[in-house]
């Protein structure tokens, strides 16, 4: 007897494995486009963070502005001393005139409490001059009297005055720039014959008043007026040597003809 083998089923076997190797291919081609997915999804988050993150600057913190960081030093003085000041110019010079019978004002300033040693040394001296008299009186021929040695000071700004009497005495008068009272007024002891000549002749060619060449300097530059000089320029003219300051306090002096009235100078004070 012959023992056939049994046929392989060799159709059955090939499509097994097709449909195996379908299956393997189907589950690979998943989890490929699962992975592009997930990586396609991570590039697009990081781009837009990206993206966000320019859009939106990176908050910094700075000092607020201080409303005085432009001004300097001298202009921080100017703003304090004349927010101090009650008594104007005009009132300061009629003031001054009044302190000394018959006197014009030939010099103005507006001073802090923290004034110049000047104006203490003369002081000092009118009190010396007062205790050298017997009688403690002054003996000026305009009639004004000195003030005692222990003067009143002002705890604020004051108009320092320099005015002349019609015999060319010159006096100083110190006056609160704030109620406007005389706080002092004395007559210079350091004064000769010559030197009251002189002043007398310079007070006889300024026909401008003081309040006249302070109109012709708030013309030429608007502000405040806060001191005048009567002296000689540099080509020798008389001129009021007016200083104004302006709303952004910065200080120009203006030159006055003290016989005309024109103005014949002008400088601006930056600091």
């Amino acid at each position: 007897m012959t023992y056939d083998p049994r046929p392989k089923n060799t159709g059955f076997l090939r499509a097994h494995r097709l449909r195996a190797a379908g299956a393997a291919c189907v589950v690979l081609t998943a989890a490929l486009l699962t992975g592009c997915g997930q990586d396609s999804g991570s590039t697009s988050t990081g781009t837009e963070t990206s993206e966000a993150a320019r859009a939106v600057p990176e908050r910094t913190t700075s000092p607020s502005p201080s409303p005085s960081a432009s001004l300097t030093k001298a202009q921080e003085e100017r703003k304090k001393l004349l927010a101090s000041t009650k008594i104007t110019f005009d009132k300061a010079v009629t003031t001054a005139e009044g302190a000394v019978e018959g006197s014009k004002v030939i010099e103005l300033d507006l001073k802090g409490p923290d004034k110049s040693d000047d104006d203490t040394d003369a002081s000092a001296s009118a009190s010396a001059s007062m205790s050298a008299s017997p009688t403690g009186a002054s003996s000026s021929p305009s009639g004004s009297s000195a003030s005692p040695s222990a003067s009143p000071s002002a705890t604020g700004p004051e108009w320092v005055a320099a005015v002349v009497a019609k015999d060319g005495t010159e006096h100083t008068v110190r006056i609160d720039a704030v109620t406007g009272k005389v706080l002092q007024s004395i007559e210079d002891p350091d004064q000769d014959p010559e030197d009251k000549s002189r002043t007398a002749e310079r007070i006889a060619k300024a026909t401008q008043t003081p309040q006249q060449a302070a109109k012709a300097a708030t013309d030429k530059a608007k502000g405040t007026v806060t001191s005048l000089d009567l002296d000689d320029n540099d080509k020798n003219v008389l001129v009021w040597s007016v200083d104004v300051v302006s709303k952004d306090y910065k200080k120009t002096t203006v030159d006055i003809d003290a016989a005309s009235g024109s103005v014949t100078g002008q400088h601006v004070d930056n600091d």
